[in-house]
């Protein structure tokens, strides 16, 4: 198979585009999301060589732990491995140390996250603590990626957070996300400086979208439980092994895992598994509060994981949820309270911090509820109203549910966050309507989330991440850097575009900065590989077909996310399959054709072009339920997979794949 490469290597365009922006920016700030709180420029640039070194004091294991993740970045960015020293390091070399500076410390308000980035002849990283030194050179990383050779600006910036709690919520429950895109997320996270991943593991679907029945609404869990036999989902679930290694190898990055296992409400999963926990009155996703067999079932839950030296849950933090149950009447209100109360307390015995949903306005009562050393996700102030959520002694995480909710094509809340909103006027302290002064200490930091409310939308783990990616980017600036951004936003959104992912981790499959045929092959043989393993969203993919007779399941293209069929397992047409989604062409190959194929795709659609006529467009369509009361977005896209060609009969030449959606014709 004979390729060649149409376009000049990304890490090459993205250091062109960087190193202009340098250029004309010289005496501001180095582009780094987030933002720098400041910058002193120097003379001239640092130009590392190949025998650059990071130097650490001599037994300082854990800064050696973090020197050794800086040397492997700088090798995947970069292309070599600087070697990791103990002792103090000189000219040439990156120095890390910890290091307590009084004016840092005086400026930052004590946080342990602070540090400094001084470069000269030497690049020094000093921080208040080691995830300071971290944060420290996840800035350099983002510097040196910005240029051809990792040569640095001259300059010294000192750089701390405004929140404390950067974060993000993803819902696991309703659509199963992979271990392996959690892990991805994790580390990109770290890149962005943000620093709290809430997993929220279990959740159901709403039932006017399956007949109307709780039997046959969707619902999971999933975490493996050995209490419960059967509670686990079967369409996929995480180990307790594999969470547990997610959680250490998170917390290694300075990413808190905080789980979420979400009662009395969202508890279908539970409910199903031990029908009479189950409320009649208010809907089999309520468990009910006044059984004594509930708590028991509850508690034994959370003692799976939380007991023992070496817990399932790791952290110092878990999440009991207690969102949205009914206020029907006081006496269940009453009851909702003392179960808030118990769960909170029963999380605090294993010697973790208890976080919860706000609900206590909503859930307005007589029954007392601890909140001393409680986290609240303030929400909706409906629910809770965060000004006296506050005074009654909560610490609130703002995630304000009409400003940073996602939830992917679903019609309400967003699909896309409005950014520029965002980062012109949101900072965590607005949380809705309600406006605390800036670092008020009631405020402990911010997230967003994603909500994968409607249960087999079609949906993908790509079509999520370009969701929360580029919010990622825009709502990391406005937790760390706050109100004090000195860009303005287009200028921001033209920059950050050329930021990576993470080092090593293109999760998008996005191929190049511009317009381009970014890869080409005279022919591909089965078998084969190709040097990238997908092209995101906006791509279009040519090829030539001489048909044979394919058997169903033949695969033209695969990679770890998607699968292209020339004949599909079901009906032998065209076709894709990823998530768990099977979508098919109206159009199948047959013996002796001869065929110009053209596959084009965006976030919205997939389409199929055959000799330059559009066969079949796959878009976005209305699915009604509830006798036409609800409707379903259903979304079939594709990130077109490229990695690994399948051992297919027919004759494929002439591949081109192309960064963007090429006019191919007036049928279009």
């Amino acid at each position: 198979m004979k390729i060649v490469l149409k376009t000049v290597a990304m890490v090459t365009i993205i250091a062109a585009a960087m190193g202009a922006y340098a250029a004309e920016a010289s005496d501001l700030k180095p582009f780094v999301v987030p933002e720098l709180k400041s910058w002193s420029a120097g003379e001239g640039t640092f130009v590392p060589g190949e025998e650059l070194r990071v130097a650490v004091p001599s037994g300082d294991t854990e800064l050696l732990r973090v020197a050794g993740m800086l040397a492997a970045d700088w090798e995947t960015l970069l292309g070599y491995s600087p070697e990791v020293i103990s002792g103090k390091g000189g000219r040439g070399d990156i120095i890390l140390e910890v290091k307590k500076d009084r004016s840092l410390d005086k400026a930052s308000g004590g946080s342990d996250e602070a540090y400094s980035l001084d470069i000269s002849d030497r690049v020094r990283i000093s921080g208040q603590a080691v995830k300071g030194v971290y944060w420290g050179i996840q800035t350099l990383l983002q510097m040196a990626d910005g240029s051809a050779d990792g040569s640095l600006p001259r300059g010294r910036t000192e750089d701390w957070p405004d929140y404390g709690i950067r974060g993000f919520m993803m819902d696991c429950g309703r659509k199963y996300i992979p271990m392996s895109y959690l892990r991805k997320l994790s580390r990109i996270m770290a890149y962005y400086k943000m620093n709290t991943l809430q997993i929220h593991l279990n959740d159901n679907g709403f039932k006017q979208y399956f007949g109307g029945d709780w039997d046959r609404t969707y619902a999971a869990f999933r975490i493996e439980c050995d209490t419960y036999p059967g509670l686990t989902a079967r369409d996929g679930h995480y180990t307790k092994a594999e969470f547990i290694d997610f959680q250490e190898e998170s917390a290694d990055m300075f990413v808190e895992i905080i789980p979420e296992i979400d009662v009395p409400a969202h508890s279908l999963a539970l409910t199903r598994y031990m029908p009479e926990i189950g409320s009649q009155e208010y809907g089999m996703d309520h468990l009910v509060l006044f059984k004594p067999e509930t708590y028991g079932f509850v508690d034994a839950l959370f003692k799976e994981y939380l007991e023992g030296d070496r817990p399932v849950f790791r952290g110092p933090r878990v999440h009991i949820g207690t969102d949205e149950y009914s206020n029907k009447d006081q006496e269940v209100v009453e009851q909702f309270r003392h179960f808030t109360d118990h769960y909170i307390r029963l999380v605090e015995s294993y010697g973790k911090q208890a976080v919860v949903w706000g609900a206590l306005t909503h859930a307005d009562g007589e029954t007392p509820v601890k909140s001393e050393g409680v986290l609240m996700n303030a929400w909706y102030n409906g629910y809770a109203d965060p000004v006296q959520m506050a005074k009654d002694g909560y610490r609130l995480i703002s995630i304000p549910d009409g400003l940073v909710y996602i939830v992917p094509a679903a019609g309400y809340y967003y699909d896309y966050l409005n950014e520029e909103y965002l980062y012109d006027n949101w900072t965590p302290a607005h949380v809705g309507n309600a406006v605390f002064p800036e670092k008020d200490p009631a405020i402990a930091g911010g997230m967003f989330a994603v909500w994968n409310d409607h249960a087999g939308n079609g949906i993908s783990v790509k079509d999520i991440h370009y969701r929360l990616f580029p919010a990622m980017q825009t709502l990391a600036v406005k937790m760390w850097t706050g109100a004090e951004t000195s860009l303005p936003y287009a200028q921001f959104d033209s920059a950050r575009r050329r930021v990576k992912e993470a080092p090593g981790i293109n999760f998008a499959g996005r191929i190049g900065l511009e317009p381009a045929c970014v890869l080409q092959a005279d022919t591909v043989s089965p078998g084969s590989r190709l040097p990238y393993p997908e092209i995101g969203y906006n791509y279009t993919v040519s090829f030539t077909v001489e048909g044979r007779t394919e058997e169903p399941g033949t695969e033209l293209f695969r990679s770890d996310d998607a699968v292209f069929y020339l004949s599909d397992p079901i009906s032998g047409m065209m076709g894709f399959a990823r998530d768990g989604y099977l979508n098919t062409f109206r159009y199948s190959i047959q013996n002796g054709d001869r065929l110009d194929v053209v596959i084009k795709g965006d976030s919205r659609s997939t389409t199929l072009i055959v000799n330059g006529r559009v066969i079949d467009r796959l878009e976005i369509e209305k699915r009604w339920h509830n006798e036409g009361k609800s409707v379903m977005y259903y979304v079939p896209t594709l990130v077109f997979p490229l990695e690994k060609a399948g051992d297919f009969k027919s004759r494929i030449t002439d591949l081109k794949v192309s960064n963007y959606l090429v006019k191919t014709g007036p049928s279009e």
